[in-house]
């Protein structure tokens, strides 16, 4: 993978340090370009210097940690409207971003900005976004998405969020955070451990797995309201919850008959029905994005595999026969292609394989490196990682080709699962 240059690498750390005057619990390392980046050059916005946060400096932070955009420095030049812009001021810049803020009152602004193609000397995008002035990240990563669709064609999911588990000492943490690690609240703490988050449909509850009665028990959790209903407490463990793309069922792995097998339950814990009968281990369900399958990991070949069956039952697909062991599946949101964990040789990479060829592609450089999850866009991939003898969260593009690595500032973070987009 050709490396940024010093010079390049500096510029993109200074926009992700300056994106906010408050700290980030996720301290962002960008490695990494696509194969073409478009030049960028974000204009600080009219009015913007008088907010408790800046804007223009989010937004360009989001543009390059996708490692799709060169951004380039405006060097002083502050057009705020396009009757301003002189385009032979911008050479080796394709698209421009410039606007203004404008106060409403009553703790509210809007944010007129413009996305313009400079070779072109056209509009590609005129939008206002109003919010409270209390969610001017918010507004920020709506803008950001707004342009990285315009120039992309992909839906942005810098309004997305992660969630977590963040372990201290002997405490534990379940944590929800906006992508880039700003916004972090705690979901549950507890000195027991925390496994397997999962994110329902609409983002608006997360199913996990918790310690605190002495073994694993299955609950799920409102992020509104913070109640919580228990889904699997039966003899043995209960582990793995996943939630259908419909939010009417989750799968989930328990032991209560002998081995690790799946079965599907409601939210509330009604109306379990066992699906694997293999007497192995079955584990690590993932639904299909059309809710008529599942991936999961089992051993009922000898070894760690992937594999995949209808939800109604009945006979399983093995999907992975390279040599190694193969782990935590996870569907593409477009359900073309999966990623997983692949251990080979004591190393442990981020992986894809497309259903159609069935090849498989290595997408990181190995290591510790677990638990994948796609972003819902599908262009992101997010996994557990460890460097400098810490656990941490880290990124790979889905072509391989752009990487981060997110240091907390405290404890070690594990488990780590992408969010659905948010209803706006």
């Amino acid at each position: 993978m050709k490396r940024l240059s010093m010079l390049r690498y500096l510029w993109l750390l200074f926009l992700v340090c300056m994106s906010s005057p408050a700290h980030a619990i996720l301290n962002i390392e960008i490695v990494g370009a696509g194969e073409y980046q478009i030049p960028v050059s974000i204009v600080p916005l009219a009015g913007e210097e008088k907010l408790a946060q800046g804007i223009s400096s989010v937004v360009a932070a989001d543009l390059a940690r996708s490692g799709l955009f060169k951004l380039v420095d405006p060097a002083g030049r502050t057009p705020h409207e396009p009757k301003d812009v002189v385009y032979a001021n911008w050479p080796g810049v394709d698209a421009l971003v410039i606007g203004s803020v404008v106060d409403q009152g009553s703790g509210r602004i809007s944010v007129r900005f413009r996305l313009l193609n400079t070779v072109k000397q056209t509009e590609l995008l005129g939008q206002a976004v109003s919010a409270k002035t209390d969610q001017l990240r918010a507004i920020a990563h709506r803008i950001s998405d707004m342009i990285y669709e315009k120039l992309t064609g992909h839906a942005g999911v810098f309004s997305t969020r992660i969630a977590y588990v963040n372990r201290q000492g002997s405490k534990n943490r379940l944590v929800v955070a906006d992508s880039d690690g700003y916004g972090e609240q705690t979901v549950l703490s507890t000195s027991e451990p925390i496994m397997s988050p999962a994110w329902s449909p609409d983002g608006s509850h997360l199913a996990y797995v918790s310690f605190e009665q002495g073994h694993a028990v299955v609950y799920v959790q409102s992020l509104l309201t913070n109640q919580r209903v228990v889904v699997a407490n039966f003899r043995g463990s209960n582990s793995a919850p996943a939630w259908s793309p419909d939010g009417r069922q989750l799968a989930v792995v328990l032991t209560r008959d002998g081995s690790s097998q799946i079965y599907l339950v409601r939210p509330d814990g009604r109306e379990l029905r066992r699906i694997t009968f293999s007497g192995a281990i079955d584990t690590e369900p993932h639904f299909s994005p059309d809710g008529q399958s599942l991936l999961f990991t089992s051993d009922r070949g000898g070894k760690p595999q992937i594999y995949r069956m209808s939800v109604d039952g009945g006979p399983a697909e093995r999907m992975t026969f390279d040599e190694g062991n193969n782990f935590s599946p996870r569907y593409s949101p477009d359900g073309k292609s999966f990623t997983f964990a692949h251990l080979s040789k004591g190393r442990f990479y981020i992986a894809t394989q497309d259903f159609e060829t069935q090849q498989m592609q290595l997408l990181t450089d190995g290591g510790w490196e677990k638990k994948p999850s796609f972003a819902p866009n599908g262009k992101l991939i997010l996994f557990a990682s460890e460097a400098q003898g810490r656990g941490i969260l880290a990124t790979v593009s889905s072509d391989g080709r752009v990487k981060q690595r997110m240091f907390p500032q405290a404890g070690d973070i594990r488990e780590p699962t992408w969010g659905p987009f948010l209803k706006q």
